[in-house]
């Protein structure tokens, strides 16, 4: 059982006034420029030296049921976070990384589908991102490395504030969005963006890592063709296929990973999960793995129902909360 230090009333009063309504996640109603659950990344808005996109933000409606929202985000030129607080928060919070092929960021069936489950009867924070994409004009293929570092390091730097253990503080990312993850877990300490503020003296690396039918290699029978073309274009060289295949950059300081993959994923194939967790076992990092036979791609929390698969949010709870808090570093 993982103790957490009581909460301050202040702390504990804030938590309850940054509440979002349940309305708001079951509708997939996005949170207004400014509000407590919208948070910006970087303090003008737009990361240091990056440029608006031609194209303005925009975010489309995929489904017909408004109680089953199913949103994406393109256009990203300002990212931010979109946080879901409990009730009753455990300390815990977790950056949520959703999928989309690089090409789009979803919103709903990798971010407020999961509210149910892990905010209100897991009691984590969720911090959902909305980064910026490659291939929208922008050059720069670390831009989405640069966003999950800066909100990574963000919610640390505010951790006290909003009642969270910063050393309770791990990432989700799902499909696509599990490649970025992956990036963030291997190269959290990569220098990819200029320093900004005080947030950016914080570490990026999770303390630990939930993979869900990630995205993990570029090359060979297993890769995700759409993922790769939007990352690294039409032909790449294979030096580039090699720096973004994360299981050829596993260390031994990457965070406890987390993998969960369906067999008959047609879309990103489980032998993606399965590299990187044999990269994982040979770099002696505390790893646990789910396969289950039926599931497809993207399942999230809404494709599983009669299915085995449904068990996995209750695993990733109880696996986060066997994970031991990473201890800080000793002061110079």
């Amino acid at each position: 059982m993982i103790r957490l230090k009581p909460l301050r009333q202040l702390a504990f009063a804030a938590l309850i006034a940054f509440l979002p309504t349940a309305a708001m996640a079951a509708t997939g109603s996005e949170p207004a420029e400014g509000s407590a659950e919208r948070i910006a990344l970087w303090p003008q808005g737009m990361a240091p030296g990056d440029k608006a996109l031609p194209q303005a933000q925009r975010i489309v409606e995929r489904s017909g049921d408004p109680a089953l929202p199913d949103r994406y985000i393109e256009h990203v030129s300002a990212p931010y976070l979109v946080a879901y607080r409990p009730a009753k928060p455990n300390g815990s919070a977790l950056l949520v990384i959703p999928g989309g092929g690089y090409q789009r960021v979803v919103l709903d069936k990798e971010g407020t589908a999961l509210v149910p489950a892990l905010v209100e009867q897991g009691g984590v924070t969720l911090f959902v991102l909305r980064y910026r994409l490659p291939g929208e004009g922008r050059a720069n293929r670390e831009a989405a490395l640069a966003d999950a570092q800066r909100a990574l390091r963000l919610i640390r730097h505010r951790a006290t504030e909003w009642g969270l253990d910063p050393q309770r503080v791990g990432t989700m990312g799902f499909s696509a969005g599990g490649h970025l993850a992956a990036r963030l877990g291997n190269g959290f300490d990569r220098n990819v963006y200029p320093h900004s503020d005080v947030i950016d003296d914080q570490s990026a690396r999770p303390d630990f890592q939930l993979l869900m039918y990630p995205v993990i290699t570029m090359r060979g029978n297993d890769v995700h063709a759409g993922s790769r073309q939007r990352l690294l274009g039409s032909t790449p060289s294979d030096a580039l296929l090699q720096q973004y295949s994360m299981q050829l950059h596993v260390r031994a300081d990457t965070p406890p990973t987390f993998l969960l993959h369906a067999a008959d994923d047609e879309v990103v194939p489980v032998g993606n999960s399965l590299q990187f967790y044999d990269s994982l076992r040979s770099a002696g990092i505390s790893s646990e793995m789910h396969l289950f036979p039926h599931g497809g791609h993207g399942f999230g929390t809404r494709g599983t129902v009669g299915l085995t698969t449904a068990a996995w949010p209750q695993l990733a709870l109880s696996w986060m909360a066997s994970q031991p808090p990473t201890q800080p570093k000793p002061s110079l």
